[in-house]
C-alpha cells in the first residue's frame, strides 16, 4: 500500500495537512512537516505542538492525511485509523529516525496511521493536457515572485 515510491515522496515534501473531527463534529485540519511513511501499512508523525489533532483523534481515531507537491501539484491522500505512542521501543525508533533527520523540536508523543486506503491526487490542471514540466515551470515561477 505504501510504496517505496511513496515513502521517497513523503521524505522529500516538507509539509502534508491531517484532518481530524471534533467531539462536537467540527472539523480540524492541522498542518505537519513529520509524515513518514513508515511501513508499508504505517504512517507516523511527530506531535510537536497538536493539542487539538491529539484531543481529536483519542475522541475519534479516523483521520485524512494529504501530502502534495506543490509544484507538481501530484500527491496522495491517506485514510486510516490513528493511536497516540508515547513511549516503548517503536517510540524510540521513530524519534531517533527523526532526530537522525535534522528535527530538533521536542516531540512530545508520536501518532501512527494504520492505512487503509491511499489515493492520487492529482490536479485537474493535468486533465487540460498541461504537462507536469509546464505546471512545475509555472508554480516555481509564482513561489520565486514571493
Amino acid at each position: 500500500m505504501i510504496t517505496q515510491k511513496i515513502k521517497d515522496f513523503l521524505n522529500s515534501q516538507k509539509l502534508g495537512y491531517v484532518a481530524t473531527v471534533s467531539f462536537d463534529g467540527k472539523p480540524n485540519i492541522s498542518p505537519k512537516g513529520t509524515i513518514i511513511g513508515w511501513t508499508s501499512k504505517l504512517l507516523a508523525f511527530a506531535d510537536i505542538r497538536s493539542p487539538d489533532t491529539l484531543k481529536n483523534l483519542q475522541g475519534n481515531p479516523y483521520v485524512e492525511i494529504n501530502v502534495i507537491d506543490p509544484l507538481l501539484r501530484k500527491g496522495y491522500l491517506f485514510q486510516g485509523t490513528a493511536r497516540i505512542i508515547k513511549d516503548g521501543s517503536l517510540f524510540d525508533e521513530i524519534l531517533n529516525n527523526y532526530r537522525k533527520n535534522g528535527i530538533q523540536s521536542q516531540i512530545n508523543s508520536i501518532v501512527l496511521v494504520d492505512v487503509s486506503s491511499v489515493s492520487d491526487v492529482i490536479s485537474p490542471l493535468y486533465d487540460l493536457g498541461t504537462s507536469e514540466q509546464e505546471i512545475k515551470s509555472k508554480w516555481k515561477q509564482y513561489f520565486e515572485k514571493l
